[in-house]
Parts: structure tokens; sequence; C-alpha cells
């Protein structure tokens, strides 16, 4: 990796290979969560309001704000990753080892939450000052141990994978590295479940594949399950995948332009889950071989956006958010129809935004 800043603030196009694919997502997650106690499909809502503001036919948004009783999407991720973990490990509850991770908010939470239901204790790491008061208190209420660490995300994500190793414990960490793989892997593939939803979902409904979806992108384990699962050997091509960034921490972007994995520096985003200054390399093939664009918001435009759902009856937090305001970025205003025709985007398209997490898991003001 090297240090590199987001070349341009808003838009990175990238021009894919159009015949490149991957292999089929596994079904095993998806099973899986089917057998969880409390298991059911996220909603998917239909926004026509928002599909006339943005000039497309159909707005359909699928609302991670209610998975397994937390308000976010990690679950998925973290519930299938930690089943894995475990099962390497041996599958002994009793055996005495914490389970440890990094976060800005919802992937804490959510191993905690997990690793409580499977009988051990968590051992939380998160930048200090950068996740919000009411996160904090969500994840110490799982009965995990926070750790803050002085510096970035980054920071955190080296501190609990030492903390880990040092103490023999089990390091659930949501990004790659050379030597760290499986779990990541286990991670994205949990993702998956929610694309498998949606296209259920959508065959309800009629509208069959969608033309794009917004994905907001930390470090990119969400993106590469939305790769994963549209640019399969076994799907129907042609829908777009669009990454959304928060403006001051934009390392898709930046990566993008770069055509190699870099790291940008990250001041700080209301959009706390997606503060991450560093792609993961588990995702960077996916993103390099199959990502449409990356497009960077503003914290005001995120907090817009939250607001405008809101009157749909969509609690998004700002990460959640993001989608829609990347949405508006990507369509709207001076570029519209050269960004539209890069991501074949017309008057008789469906768009889906991923709503990743409720107003509950992150304020929006």
């Amino acid at each position: 990796m090297t240090n590199a800043q987001s070349p341009e603030p808003h838009w990175q196009p990238n021009r894919r290979d159009i015949d490149w694919t991957c292999d089929p997502v596994p079904s095993a997650p998806y099973e899986f969560h089917r057998g969880l106690a409390g298991y059911a499909p996220t909603t998917l809502v239909d926004l026509p309001e928002l599909a006339q503001e943005l000039g497309v036919a159909r707005v359909l948004a699928k609302d991670e704000s209610n998975r397994f009783g937390l308000p976010a999407f990690k679950a998925l991720g973290a519930s299938w990753a930690l089943h894995r973990a475990l099962e390497a490990r041996g599958g002994d509850a009793q055996e005495q080892f914490a389970v440890v991770t990094a976060t800005d908010g919802n992937h804490g939470r959510a191993v905690a939450h997990f690793a409580r239901l499977a009988g051990h204790p968590s051992r939380i790491f998160i930048p200090a000052g950068g996740v919000h008061p009411s996160a904090v208190m969500a994840i110490r209420a799982e009965g995990a141990e926070i750790v803050e660490v002085a510096g970035s995300y980054d920071d955190c994500v080296r501190a609990a994978a030492a903390s880990a190793s040092e103490q023999g414990d089990v390091l659930v960490q949501d990004t790659a590295w050379d030597g760290y793989r499986d779990v990541p892997t286990w991670i994205v593939e949990g993702y998956t479940t929610m694309f498998t939803e949606l296209d259920a979902q959508l065959g309800a409904l009629g509208a069959g594949e969608p033309d794009a979806v917004f994905v907001p992108t930390g470090v990119g384990s969400l993106l590469q399950a939305a790769l994963a699962h549209y640019r399969a050997r076994n799907a129907v091509p042609g829908t777009a995948v669009i990454a959304v960034e928060p403006s001051d921490a934009a390392c898709i972007a930046a990566s993008l332009h770069a055509g190699r994995p870099v790291s940008v520096d990250t001041p700080g985003t209301i959009m706390s889950g997606l503060n991450c200054g560093t792609p993961s390399s588990l995702a960077w093939p996916f993103i390099h071989h199959g990502l449409d664009a990356a497009v960077a918001v503003a914290d005001a435009e995120a907090v817009a956006a939250g607001h405008r759902l809101a009157e749909f009856g969509v609690a998004a937090g700002p990460c959640g958010a993001a989608a829609l305001a990347g949405a508006r970025r990507a369509l709207l205003g001076d570029d519209a129809a050269e960004r539209r025709r890069h991501l074949g985007v017309n008057a008789t398209s469906t768009l889906v935004l991923t709503i990743t997490e409720s107003i509950e898991a992150n304020p929006l003001d």
C-alpha cells in the first residue's frame, strides 16, 4: 500500500472488464442464517417519490435497520464468520478465549452480540473519539470490553490483531491482509445473504435484476459481496455497482484512480462506519475488475439524505443514508448525463439503495 489523496472529490469511474466473472457465491451462509432464531428477510421499500426525483422508473431501498434485532447488516457477516471461526477452533464453547475485533461501530456490536450468544467474552478496539457514544454504549451492553486506541481505524485493526495473537484469542476482522484471509472471506460470504434475499424480493415484485446498486463502502467487504453476487458466472449481466464513500475517507476512489490499493488519511466523518482509509486486500480484485464507479459524499449530503428517507419511513443512519446521497451525486447535477451513460441508467431503470444501518446505530445529528 502507498499513501495517496483522493484525486477527485466526488466521482471516480472505473472502466471495468465487462467479461470478468467470479465463482458463484456459496449457498451455505444463506441456509445458516435462515436457521438462526429470529431470522427474517429485511424489507425492500418502494420509493416512487425518489424515483421521480432521480429520473428513473423505480427506486427500492433494502432496509437493514433490523437484522437479527441489531440495527445494521453487519450481523450477517459477524454471525457466519464467528460460526466458521469457532468450527475451525474446534467448536468448544467451554474453551476459554475471547473474540476480538476492531470497529468503528456496527461490526463490533455484531461480533460482541454473537460472541455472547456463543458463550465467549469479547474485546472490541475502537478509535478514541471516533465512535458515537450511543454505539459505544450498545457494544458495552453486549458485555464487551472496550479498548480505545489513539489513532485511526487502521491503527485499531493493527492493535486488535496484535492483541488476539498475543493472548491466543479469535480475531474476527472484516478486512484482509497478507496471512489473514479466511475470516474476512467468511464475513463477505455472510453479507451475500442480503443480495440473495434481494433477488427473491425483486422477483416477487416482477422487477427482475436491478440496473444499478449503490453500496455504502468502508474497507470494501460489503462491496465485495455485492460484486461477488452480480459478477458471478451464473449471474444475469447488466447491473452497475457503485461504491459510496465519505469525501474524507475515499480510499476506493483513490485506489481506482491509482490502479492499485492505496491508503488515504481519514480526518473523521459522521459516517463513522465508513471512516476507513485502506481497502481490504481481499476486496481489491473484485473492485478493480468489477466495480463501475466510486462516488464520494460529504457529511451534510448524508444527513440530508437521511432526513429525506425518514419522510418515507426509512430510519437510516448516515452510513445507510449515504446510498441515497451517492445516487443523488451520481445521477443529478452538471455532469449527470455523462455519469448516467457510464452507469447505463436511464428513465426505465430500477435502482437499489442498500440502507446498511438504522438511525439507532448512528444518529444523523
